[in-house]
């Protein structure tokens, strides 16, 4: 029982870490270098279900569909960039998962860049030291000091 259990416990180690791009191997293509190329470029593909995840890493029907695409153009030749802009085209900017800079997406790629000068104007401006030099006692306050301190 001891040896099943440790059994279990290290196919559950070794294999949990394995994912697979695709739901059914037979939707991989049967040439390596091809395959490797369309997950490639799905691995630069946002799922328009799940968001946040690429279409490799998406187990949706939709992710399937595109992968599916994607096989089909590299199969028939096209280049990375021509499946790239064909997929932009279809489903807009969106489906990129690092977006091209353009005019339209500059806001997104600057504003990290923008963020961290903020920060350190903020920062700056905490940490600057302003002297202040106090105003001269008036003769009432020096006698008032003087009388407190004992030194009539």
């Amino acid at each position: 029982m001891k040896r099943l259990s440790a059994l279990l416990l290290a196919t559950t180690l070794v294999g949990g870490g394995i994912a697979f791009a695709v739901d059914d191997p037979a939707e991989m293509l049967p040439n390596p270098v091809q395959e490797k190329r369309a997950e490639a470029i799905g691995a630069h593909l946002r799922c328009l279900v799940c968001q946040n995840e690429s279409i490799e890493d998406s187990s949706a029907p939709l992710a399937r569909d595109l992968r599916k695409v994607v096989r089909e153009q590299v199969a028939s030749g096209k280049s990375d960039q021509q499946i790239m802009d064909w997929m932009a085209e279809r489903y807009g900017e969106f489906i990129r998962l690092a977006p091209q800079f353009s005019w339209s997406t500059a806001l997104l790629w600057l504003m990290p860049a923008l963020a961290l000068v903020a920060g350190l104007v903020i920062a700056w401006r905490a940490t600057k030291r302003r002297v202040v030099t106090p105003a001269p006692l008036t003769d009432e306050e020096r006698a008032r000091l003087d009388a407190l301190s004992g030194r009539e």
